[in-house]
């Protein structure tokens, strides 16, 4: 597999705001707009969701992301909060904005899923835990970042990180579909309000990601059942029949060159869109 090839200017001079930015995807996401030149206001909880189906991110691995960032000679202001509490986003955010003294990309990453079973088994607990994580956190973030970029006056560029079980309709996981979906609805109104203002804001949908929340051992039980320790080989062919192509699940990198196009001046004119990275998982 070839290496992505990162340009040091596209995103010179811009800051980005990252949920989710310890560790998977958002750390990811956060070292690669690094290398090409932005600078990063990250969060993450650091602290346990009670039936979550892995431990949540430690401060030590949210301190990591931030080295990896000034390795790539960037600053990265990092804080813990968790994306339910409106007020403790907000709190990092400022800190950031108040170093930087701009926003221009915002990336509402953080996620989780809290349990695994047919909709009618699904804990009350569960259910509030995931639904107020994956669509109520994504929309602090974004609401409380909008302002900031909106004051720039120079335009701006929002992801929401979605799923292409939007579309597909994930058996077991209907909590997470749900607000998933929720996300991508949200997106046609939000385009049309924010676009007036060049801000331009679009949804990323991928499939099973090689990430701390899909190697888990509830999604492993999912795909099967009947092995109780599975190795990596049996995990990916048995999650291979979901795709078109002939994959079980992609890297961070894959969703990260996505989301690098998506908040560049190379989508300047692409809002409003789903964008799924999926192997073709919709197509089955």
């Amino acid at each position: 597999m070839s290496e992505p090839v990162f340009n040091p200017e596209r995103f010179a001079g811009k800051v980005a705001f990252i949920s989710g930015a310890a560790r998977g995807q958002g750390r990811q996401f956060a070292v690669d707009l690094a290398k090409e030149g932005a600078d990063i206001i990250g969060f993450d909880i650091c602290q346990d969701i009670p039936g979550a189906s892995v431990p949540m991110a430690t401060r030590a691995e949210l301190e990591e992301t931030q080295a990896l960032v000034e390795a790539c000679d960037r600053r990265m202001v990092i804080g813990e909060a968790d994306a339910r509490d409106y007020a403790a986003v907000e709190a990092v955010l400022a800190e950031g904005i108040a170093q930087f003294g701009r926003l221009d990309v915002v990336v509402a990453n953080a996620g989780i899923c809290a349990g695994a079973a047919p909709f009618w088994e699904i804990s009350l607990e569960d259910w509030k835990s995931t639904v107020d994580v994956d669509l109520t956190g994504v929309w602090h973030t974004v609401r409380a970042a909008t302002p900031h970029i909106l004051d720039g006056g120079r335009g701006g560029a929002i992801v929401m990180v979605a799923s292409a079980g939007a579309t597909k309709g994930f058996q077991n996981i209907t909590h997470y579909v749900a607000a998933k979906t929720a996300l991508v609805g949200m997106l046609k109104p939000m385009a049309a309000e924010l676009g007036p203002h060049s801000v331009r804001i679009n949804a990323l949908s991928p499939t099973n990601v090689n990430t701390a929340i899909y190697m888990s051992e509830t999604n492993k039980k999912l795909f099967l059942p009947n092995n109780p320790a599975p190795t990596d080989e049996e995990y990916e062919m048995a999650s291979r029949p979901q795709h078109v192509l002939p994959v079980g699940w992609m890297e961070t990198r894959d969703t990260s060159s996505a989301l690098r196009w998506l908040v560049s001046d190379d989508a300047r004119y692409v809002t409003g869109l789903e964008l799924r990275v999926d192997a073709g998982v919709v197509l089955k």
